[in-house]
């Protein structure tokens, strides 16, 4: 009789998925990663999809190309819809097969997070959130097509709603996004358009916290706060929006005309809790323990956003770098209850610090006590980021892209691509 050989099935593709991957590409273990799309994506450069820079291509890679060197590894392209914990399998549709069960011996869970409203879907329609890349393309086409059909538009009183750009959510995404549309409008379209000037576009941020990219210290979001102001984007802290429809947004009262609204504010966890009916914080991850197990299920894991792990007294942010450590971890304590040795001690994460971008040429920078904010933030971001991108085919030709754009201002992909319900 053969000897069974353990099965890790690890739901999601993303830093977490991937990093478990990778680090089970030698263990004695079969491993089947599931997502749902066939590629893993760079979500801290989704923003330079969306405002031109790059091309969808360029921060997205199959996941197949990524793990095609680890033997042991089988890639399914399907939608996770629950798991039976009892009968250790989970359930997948396939394309025309629904609820397959796959069983497993050791689960991953590292689905991620998806947007959240607080509560006020209705928004959804109005202002797009930015989490895939059919996301950063939608919005793409929207805030390009904003500046054709301002083009187009004979009657000047409604170039300002067309004109008008309005984020609501002052986290690294917003910041960057909004920078990056302020550059864009400054230098990209300056000579382009006979009828507008694109730099007349009014940008707007907005968000209910009092100081823009709140988890750096005062002093970097400070620098942060007087850079976007530098870029002519207007920053309205202190007050949430009251509501969004097709005409704009409402602010404490005060209506803001905007026929370009995008949602950067908050996101909220897969349904994994459900699926496993497991403890869950108040956003909805799942309570893990120390070894990121799941309570009364050992062989259950969940890493990354997905994940609610406090360190020192305070939950472990929903960044990259977490993620990508607790795959490494997880995958380690599986090898080493199968190889018979002892456990590795709690996990602990190793915040090696936080970087944003706040448009061409100034990032700022927080490790331990290192604050930095300017150029040189802005050349430690990209070499960063450079480092993370999952295949060094990309980092050549995002390397190039960014030279060639900061030197001439001219982006990668200015193409407006309609489906065939536009």
């Amino acid at each position: 009789m053969s000897q069974h050989t353990p099965v890790v099935v690890i739901v999601g593709g993303g830093f977490g998925g991937l990093s478990t991957a990778r680090a089970l590409k030698k263990a004695q273990v079969k491993v089947i990663l599931i997502d749902r799309n066939n590629h893993h994506l760079f979500q801290p450069l989704l923003y330079q999809v969306a405002t031109s820079v790059l091309a969808p291509g360029q921060i997205g890679s199959p996941i197949r190309g990524i793990l095609r060197k680890s033997e042991n590894t089988t890639v399914i392209l399907g939608d996770v819809t629950g798991i039976d914990t009892a009968a250790r399998c989970v359930l997948v549709n396939s394309a025309d097969r629904i609820g397959v069960k796959i069983s497993y011996d050791y689960l991953i869970l590292a689905t991620g997070v998806q947007h959240s409203y607080f509560g006020h879907d209705e928004f959804e329609k109005y202002a797009p959130g930015l989490k895939s890349l059919a996301d950063a393309v939608a919005i793409r086409n929207k805030i390009l097509r904003a500046f054709e059909q301002a083009e187009a538009e004979e009657d000047p009183s409604h170039h300002k709603e067309l004109l008008t750009f309005v984020l609501v959510g002052a986290g690294p995404t917003g910041v960057e996004m909004a920078s990056a549309i302020a550059v864009m409008v400054r230098s990209t379209l300056k000579h382009e358009f006979r009828r507008i000037d694109p730099a007349s576009a009014r940008i707007v941020l907005v968000d209910m916290a009092t100081r823009p990219l709140g988890t750096f210290a005062p002093e970097l979001s400070d620098a942060a706060q007087r850079r976007l102001t530098e870029l002519g984007i207007e920053v309205r802290l202190g007050h949430g929006v009251d509501s969004i429809d097709d005409e704009g947004v409402v602010v404490a009262g005060d209506r803001i005309v905007s026929k370009t609204v995008i949602w950067t504010a908050g996101v909220a966890p897969s349904p994994a809790g459900k699926w496993l009916n497991a403890e869950t914080d108040r956003a909805g991850r799942v309570r893990v323990r120390s070894d990121l197990t799941v309570q009364d299920h050992p062989e259950i894991f969940v890493v990354g956003d997905t994940a609610s792990l406090d360190q020192d007294g305070k939950p472990l942010p929903g960044v990259a770098q977490v993620a990508m450590q607790q795959g490494r971890y997880a995958s380690s304590l599986i090898r080493c209850r199968l190889e018979g040795k002892p456990c590795p001690s709690p996990f602990r994460y190793f915040d090696k610090g936080n970087l944003a971008v706040v448009g061409k040429g100034f990032a700022i920078l927080q490790s331990g006590k290192v604050r930095l904010s300017g150029l040189l933030a802005w050349l430690v971001w990209a070499a960063v980021h450079l480092q993370f991108l999952a295949q060094s085919s990309l980092r050549v030709s995002v390397f190039v892209q960014w030279v060639w754009t900061y030197v001439t201002g001219q982006r990668g992909s200015r193409l407006i691509v309609k489906h065939h319900c536009d």
